[in-house]
């Protein structure tokens, strides 16, 4: 099974090794310019899911968390890698401030755009966005489901 057709049914992982490989293989396939909504409480593998996203795109920085910055960028480097912009919408409260952030002057093609609490700006994503849940289960995995 493809990992579009797996991540469709839904995925737990049992580290946060196993969350950032299934992350570099979903985004191999992921095509150019791509918006991510990632969905899901605090703790339940958003920043370890982009982390992945960013080996699979080439991109040998650190990634963490944007919680304080609101948004990062990490530019990949070689044949095949994208850029990526990492948001994490939490402290904000409307379109209004995401606009203010002049996201389009940094996100530069290719990209993705992986937004961390999108429920909180959900008339600014691009209608186009591919939606994540993720969350834990009783026993501790995390699970991913693409909607």
């Amino acid at each position: 099974m493809d990992i579009l057709s797996r991540l469709r049914a839904g995925i737990s992982t049992a580290s946060a090794g196993e969350t950032r490989t299934l992350a570099a293989e979903f985004a191999a396939v992921l095509p150019a310019d791509v918006t991510l909504a990632l969905h899901g409480d605090l703790g339940a593998g958003k920043t370890t899911f982009v982390q992945g996203l960013a080996q699979g795109f080439g991109i040998a920085e650190r990634v963490t968390s944007p919680t304080f910055n609101v948004c990062r960028f990490y530019r990949g480097r070689g044949k095949g890698s994208r850029n990526l912009a990492h948001l994490d919408a939490y402290r904000l409260d409307d379109a209004a401030q995401v606009d203010a952030l002049l996201l389009e002057e940094f996100v530069v093609s290719p990209f993705c755009l992986a937004v961390e609490w999108p429920e909180r700006i959900p008339g600014w994503l691009p209608a186009g966005a591919r939606h994540l849940e993720f969350g834990i289960a009783p026993d501790g995995d995390h699970t991913v489901r693409l909607r």
